[in-house]
């Protein structure tokens, strides 16, 4: 019997921005796959940096204000959708973040499209009217969950059929994160602009905000029994978060960390960055609904360092992969990384070759993507 050939579809996307975040590297990663299988990707933001490389694979980028959380402008959203839904002829509707979902989700409906959501964060809610907000990303047809841990919450808070969930890691792309593709180039480049010389290096991704740990972290280097390292806070600032830029650099000075940390902002090389550290450091003070500083990092063989928070229980197997440690417990983050610092050469391969496998075998881009299509495709035939 003659294989059939799958009939195409379009898929809109809507997310507050494309920069430089997992939600918005997801976007374009799941774009990229809609396209490779012959369908059509419409991504709905209002802009990043990402823009130019979602249109470079094919993706038609409409801009607007997707990222506003102003009713009236949600509203107004909502119109632009399904002016948009009808206009492309979009089958299904993904939402990725809550304002724009409301909007994404009154389009969906009045067109009378399927309408998708991913649950990637741990939406906390205070009130009824907090938790009546939030539960907007456990309303779609489907809702896909990026961790184990998202699902338990998402059940737990929002009392949803299980039959309507499902539960897609977040994946890597390990041909980007492959230590073999990375050259020495690329190395040389990023060690010559943080200035890091020989001493080893402790990095901590992610952007600079106060749920990310910097302030445990930079109090653990204070702890370390000797100051013979560089360590590098790989992340933006910017806008609102000045004052917690001001904050880390005071911390840095009282500490008498000047000479050793390193701020260089949004660093787009990640890979070659994973490579020059010695040490990858999560340290959050919140649960991470998955957490992706320890997935790449295990991916490019790095030693982990992660708060015992969330999702990072999941990609993390203490002592195995990693190490998992207390969250606000600058005694244990220190010890841990002096841990890691100190391993031996076999030690550090075995945990590199470990880490490795559990990514290829639970967490990369491929399979994120095929999961992804199924749920489309799934959604599509059977309505």
């Amino acid at each position: 019997m003659p294989e059939t050939k799958p009939i195409p579809f379009t898929v809109l996307q809507v997310t507050p921005a494309l920069d430089g975040g997992g939600v918005e590297r997801t976007t374009v990663d799941i774009a990229r796959a809609i396209i490779a299988v012959g369908s059509k990707a419409v991504i709905a933001t209002a802009g990043g940096r990402l823009v130019p490389e979602a249109r470079r694979i094919g993706a038609t980028v409409m801009v607007g204000p997707y990222d506003s959380k102003n009713p009236l402008v949600i509203r107004r959203n909502a119109s632009r959708l399904a002016a948009l839904i009808k206009s492309e002829q979009v089958s299904l509707v993904h939402a990725r973040s809550r304002a724009p979902a409301w909007s994404a989700m009154w389009a969906a409906r009045r067109v009378g499209v399927p309408f998708v959501t991913t649950y990637a964060g741990i939406h906390k809610a205070r009130n009824a009217l907090k938790r009546a907000y939030n539960a907007i990303m456990a309303s779609g047809d489907i809702v896909i969950a990026n961790s184990n841990f998202t699902a338990e919450h998402v059940l737990a808070e929002h009392k949803i059929d299980p039959a309507k969930l499902v539960t897609i890691p977040r994946g890597v792309d390990v041909d980007a994160f492959t230590p073999a593709n990375v050259s020495e180039e690329r190395v040389a480049k990023l060690r010559e602009q943080w200035n890091v010389g020989t001493a080893p290096v402790i990095l901590l991704p992610g952007r600079l905000t106060r749920l990310k740990g910097h302030a445990t972290f930079l109090d653990a280097l204070a702890k370390l029994p000797h100051r013979n390292f560089v360590a590098v806070l790989a992340g933006g600032g910017g806008g609102d978060r000045d004052h917690y830029v001001a904050e880390l650099k005071q911390q840095i000075a009282k500490l008498g960390l000047e000479q050793n940390v390193r701020m260089p902002g949004h660093v787009s090389d990640m890979p070659a960055a994973y490579l020059i550290a010695d040490v990858a450091v999560s340290p959050s003070t919140v649960p991470e609904s998955f957490g992706r500083t320890p997935v790449d990092a295990e991916a490019m063989g790095t030693p982990v360092v992660a708060t015992a928070l969330g999702g990072q229980l999941e990609t993390v197997e203490d002592g195995a992969t990693g190490f998992l440690v207390p969250p606000f417990d600058a005694d244990a983050l220190a010890a841990a990384i002096q841990r890691a610092l100190s391993m031996s050469k076999d030690e550090r391969e075995a945990m590199a070759a470990l880490g490795r496998t559990r990514v290829l075998e639970r967490y990369t881009v491929d399979a994120m993507c095929a999961a992804t299509l199924d749920v489309y495709r799934n959604l599509l035939a059977h309505g």
